[in-house]
């Protein structure tokens, strides 16, 4: 079969699906959604981006960046670097190791340490779950330096890869359908780094078709006990689109149409949905990074305002010995993936307990905090905690699962032992949609998780190239102050 004949037929087989009853004459025209995505990334360009969005882009990096040193040590983030450096000598930093590796290789080390703490950004959708496109910062680093790319390329390519994830999680509710939302990063970033890579729309298009179709993730992953997975799984499927776009460059053709096809995602994973990729962000359309929202403690983005309701909460009671009883009240989502699952309430690790609306808020009230030391192993064993634990209830408030686009909202009642009750809600935090965080709250929190690490002048060096990353002709510039 000849590769006109081929295209021709994947096209029909997308049009005959779109042309089911119900569909109008417009839709049933409507071009696949990977080739529309992919001409999407081959126009976007770091001329599309205003002034705040590159700062929003250069704030999310410095974070991330901040919350995968201060991970270099753990053992997780220990495996996936030897991994990467068994594969040495390749075109892109693994990050504290002063060595290289594959790019493919190095994304997947630098986004484990990105991630473990699960304290770089989020993105709340109001219809699909929550997201960390800041995941997506390892695999645009590894591939800006092995294609000796500019900043301001690295800051283009960023940009797209948050508004593919973002926009693809509002439109299909897969997490629905019992998969991982680390599906949506395999497009974003497949065409982050074929955009890197000077891929023309058509090869962009195969590397989408390629990430997706052999690497979809279960949901598993997020339910009951959770494991080290759990925080490696979008730095897989970084490591599994960059493979993709390799692979795209070199010729190879993958599945289509993949999102409309007779077997595709939208009947497999998710259900079909209009995705009007015109209304994405570009030159006077806002861009996406602007609804994501940065954290200020180590837990699952829907403990965030559980925990400033727990302070709150404990500090109106006093003697946490008079409490009788708590509910929590929270978003669909935060329930089914914090609260639902019976494991939330004994939590074996650290990555069950940063998921545990009932872990996280009561050591919250009895610490006055959350901090990588409240997963201590000596912290999940407190019994003081485990028996306050019993006190607790989750449950799903409707009202707060209405799309509002900020933090998600947290109430928790309080009964004592009297009989008397208290409220405490909390519906926005600083950091969040509406509230970023300020270039002085950024460092601060940079220069926390840097710690003693580094000297201070080290860290001095690193923020100034940071925030004046437009400006660096080569991102291997960057990578060399993060190698060691």
């Amino acid at each position: 079969m000849t590769l006109a004949r081929r295209k021709f037929l994947q096209l029909s087989t997308g049009a005959a699906l779109l042309a089911a009853p119900g569909r109008t004459a417009s839709a049933q025209a409507v071009r696949p959604l990977a080739d529309r995505l992919a001409d999407y990334a081959d126009r976007i360009s770091f001329a599309d981006l205003d002034a705040s969005s590159v700062e929003r882009i250069k704030s999310h990096l410095i974070d991330t960046i901040g919350c995968g040193i201060a991970a270099l040590d753990e053992p997780t983030v220990r495996i996936c670097r030897d991994v990467a450096l068994a594969s040495a000598g390749g075109r892109s930093t693994v990050i504290g190791a002063g060595k290289r590796s594959t790019p493919e290789l190095a994304s997947f080390a630098n986004g484990a340490a990105f991630r473990y703490y699960d304290l770089n950004d989020s993105y709340a959708s109001p219809t699909s779950g929550t997201v960390h496109p800041s995941d997506h910062f390892a695999p645009c680093l590894a591939v800006a330096e092995a294609e000796r790319a500019d900043g301001r390329q690295f800051i283009a390519a960023s940009a797209l890869a948050y508004e593919i994830n973002c926009r693809l999680l509002d439109a299909f509710d897969a997490a629905a359908r019992g998969w991982d939302l680390p599906v949506f990063s395999l497009p974003a970033v497949a065409l982050a780094a074929g955009k890197l890579m000077k891929l023309p729309p058509e090869k962009l298009a195969q590397a989408v078709n390629l990430a997706i179709n052999d690497h979809i993730p279960m949901g598993q992953t997020r339910t009951q006990t959770n494991s080290d997975w759990k925080g490696i799984a979008d730095a897989e499927a970084g490591r599994n689109a960059v493979f993709a776009a390799t692979l795209a460059r070199s010729g190879m053709t993958g599945p289509a149409p993949i999102f409309e096809g007779r077997k595709g995602f939208f009947q497999l994973v998710s259900t079909a949905a209009d995705v009007d990729v015109a209304a994405f962000g570009s030159r006077g359309t806002a861009f996406r990074i602007h609804q994501c929202g940065m954290k200020a403690y180590p837990a699952v983005v829907y403990s965030q305002t559980a925990i400033a309701a727990g302070i709150a909460a404990a500090k109106e009671v006093g003697d946490l010995d008079r409490v009788a009883a708590i509910e929590i009240a929270t978003t669909r989502r935060g329930y089914e993936q914090t609260g639902r699952d019976p494991e939330k309430w004994t939590p074996a690790n650290r990555d069950t307990a940063d998921h545990s609306l009932p872990y996280i808020t009561a050591r919250a009230m009895f610490d006055g905090d959350i901090s990588n030391a409240s997963y201590a192993p000596d912290k999940l064993r407190d019994t003081r905690i485990l028996a306050f634990m019993r006190k607790i209830t989750v449950r799903e408030d409707p009202e707060f699962s209405k799309p509002k686009g900020n933090a998600p909202s947290t109430r928790l009642t309080v009964t004592l032992t009297d009989g008397r009750q208290f409220v405490s809600q909390v519906d926005d935090l600083p950091g969040f949609p509406g509230q970023p965080m300020s270039r002085a709250d950024i460092e601060r929190k940079f220069r926390g998780n840097i710690g003693d690490r580094w000297p201070k002048d080290r860290t001095d060096a690193v923020l100034k190239t940071l925030w004046t990353l437009e400006a660096i002709d080569d991102v291997s510039a960057l990578l060399g102050k993060l190698a060691a």
